[in-house]
């Protein structure tokens, strides 16, 4: 299980655009890693526009933005298009990082079970350790949370 003081779990994935993203190439900078569960929903979006509402303020921090879930480059690229979002979005199509994000597993909806991402978010500091660790994210107050912890560890 991840815990606060862990080392964050490298990856490479690629983005909406198809370059491939290293948690390496952060060294130095905070990371907001946000999975969420799929493109073009009404939690993701909502989560998504409110990042991209607050990115002004994210701007002035030393901090790379990176939203993870399953779907496809394609679907990410539609996804960043059509709500004019800033920061990456990273396909894990394979599922690799979800799983030892822990993020993947069960979930429940209008009595159906199945697998999903579950909506939680890690804030790794400039050594790449996890610094914290959101559980169950509400989509329209996640940004603004963020932001706050990140202005007060910085």
């Amino acid at each position: 299980m991840l815990k606060l003081g862990n080392k964050a779990p490298l990856f490479s994935l690629p983005d909406q655009t198809g370059n491939i993203h290293h948690l390496a190439d952060s060294k130095g900078q905070w990371v907001l890693l946000y999975f969420y569960p799929k493109d073009d929903t009404p939690g993701c979006t909502k989560e998504a526009c409110m990042i991209r509402d607050s990115w002004p303020e994210f701007k002035k921090l030393p901090v790379h933005v990176f939203g993870v879930s399953v779907d496809s480059v394609k679907k990410h690229a539609k996804f960043a298009e059509k709500y004019e979002l800033p920061f990456t979005l990273l396909a894990d199509e394979e599922k690799d990082i979800v799983k030892k994000y822990e993020v993947w597993g069960e979930k429940k909806f209008m009595g159906r079970v199945y697998q999903g991402i579950n909506r939680v978010s890690y804030l790794i500091d400039p050594e790449g350790n996890i610094a914290k660790i959101y559980e169950n994210v509400k989509p329209a107050e996640h940004a603004q949370q963020v932001l706050e912890d990140l202005k007060s560890l910085i």
